[in-house]
């Protein structure tokens, strides 16, 4: 019964998705999120967007196993990364003001082509990790929901993975933002009925949740905390579906999307975590990535909606993703078309390639977002001086920069190798991220500020 009614309401949604996704498809509005009249999105498109491509299916397992593990503690420190929405926005704004179009576009103008191809390989890096742990997320769901059937997992990836191109192929960006809009509001629906369920729930209790030290204490938490809040300036830059959406409407509606965002992303990831935390006050047995955990804990009509919202935010999130990954083909790196079909082939390739990291193995969640966290810091000191401080950078300070940020994200990936293991602080991971985290910003100063001069003020429009 269970298995039956998530899949009836989530085909439900996906063909809600496909009804409201635009009948006609436009070169600008595949690419640049027009709609049919050529009107750039309004503001509560942009939050919504926003808010549903950020608060993805990994994130909000993250949070939730954050809160299982390290309490009140580990929910805060993934929820700390949202504060991007603050810093993203600043950062936008600042680009647009000396007259840039995207980042890339004020990369080129500062560091040429090696700058912005540097940034480029990030950024692809990150599409497909997004592309991969929500396709993760719902075979890790799907397994949940049949854990009889053996292909459950792979058969759900290949079929949401199928559906999800379907329709972002079709209208690209401006596909991605209307259907963001119908699946955020039915994500807040199904969302806030598991989670009133949960504070009625008999036991609950707030000031618990809240003080709450986790199955494994709250210091690692706190430490992942300090973590998020050193890569926090960088991190919303590396996001190209959060970066796309800051060049598509005039300044003062970008600026309000960003504020809105960051405070219903924010709420939801808190929330999420409330989840993870209160099944370690209940001294419930870790499963499953905590879907098992759930699964007999929680009444089966909270789980079942539970598991619908997951299932929402990761179907939002893949559309979003491939349609940023069009663009930065297209756009960016200029290896195919400006066509319709020159976008459709960039989303294939990511949707597939995404897919096959599935079969990897690592099922770390969180492991994508500290790799990629960590490679995005190369852009801390870039911007900190080359932006805010109104100082040329050279570009053998954006590379050196860069190639420590790259060395740090392998560090940590490959951190149990004996390359890397002798050279770590003999300690948990959040540990031996925060000491990555830091050495990656002071070698990034280092060259940045060695290297950069003062120049007059630029100005733009």
């Amino acid at each position: 019964m269970q298995a039956t009614a998530i899949i009836t309401i989530f085909a439900a949604i996906i063909v809600l998705s496909l009804f409201v996704a635009p009948r006609r498809a436009s070169v600008e509005g595949f690419f640049g999120g027009q709609s049919v009249s050529g009107n750039a999105p309004q503001l509560w498109t942009l939050v919504f967007s926003q808010v549903t491509t950020w608060i993805f299916a990994r994130s909000l397992m993250n949070a939730a196993i954050l809160g299982f593990y390290y309490g009140i503690a580990g929910t805060l420190a993934y929820a700390a990364y949202y504060g991007s929405f603050l810093t993203g926005g600043y950062i936008v704004n600042r680009m647009r003001t000396q007259g840039a179009r995207s980042v890339q576009d004020w990369l080129t103008d500062r560091f040429g082509a090696a700058g912005t191809t540097a940034y480029n390989v990030v950024i692809a890096l990150r599409l497909l990790s997004e592309v991969f742990a929500n396709l993760l997320v719902v075979g890790l769901i799907f397994s949940a929901a049949f854990p009889e059937v053996a292909s459950a997992s792979t058969t759900a990836i290949l079929v949401v993975g199928i559906l999800a191109l379907a329709y972002s192929a079709w209208g690209g960006l401006s596909a991605a933002l209307r259907t963001d809009v119908v699946q955020m509001s039915l994500f807040l629906v199904v969302f806030g009925a598991a989670f009133v369920a949960l504070i009625l729930r008999p036991g609950f209790d707030l000031g618990a949740v809240l003080t709450a030290p986790g199955v494994s204490g709250p210091h690692n938490g706190w430490v992942l905390l300090v973590v998020a809040a050193l890569q926090v300036f960088s991190y919303p830059v590396h996001d190209p579906v959060m970066m796309d959406r800051g060049f598509l409407a005039d300044r003062d509606t970008t600026r309000k999307s960003f504020l809105h965002a960051f405070w219903i992303s924010t709420l939801c990831i808190i929330a999420f975590g409330f989840f993870g935390i209160q099944a370690a006050l209940e001294g419930a047995a870790y499963e499953g990535q905590l879907l098992g955990t759930w699964s007999t804990m929680l009444p089966t009509w909270v789980f079942t909606l539970l598991l619908v919202s997951l299932l929402v935010s990761a179907l939002s999130t893949l559309d979003s993703a491939l349609s940023s990954a069009s663009r930065l083909v297209v756009e960016e790196l200029r290896i195919a078309p400006r066509t319709l079909m020159g976008g459709r082939i960039a989303m294939l390739f990511f949707a597939v390639a995404g897919g096959a990291l599935t079969l990897w193995g690592n099922q770390t969640l969180f492991d994508a977002v500290a790799v990629s966290g960590t490679a995005s810091m190369f852009l801390t000191p870039v911007l900190v001086v080359g932006l805010l401080s109104n100082r040329t950078v050279p570009l053998w300070s954006y590379l050196v920069s860069f190639a420590a940020a790259m060395i740090g994200a392998m560090a940590y990936m490959f951190r149990s190798s004996e390359l890397f293991a002798g050279l770590l602080y003999d300690g948990h991971k959040y540990e031996q991220l925060l000491q990555i985290c830091l050495i990656v910003l002071v070698i990034g100063f280092a060259a940045v500020i060695l290297g950069s001069r003062r120049v007059d003020a630029r100005v733009g429009g």
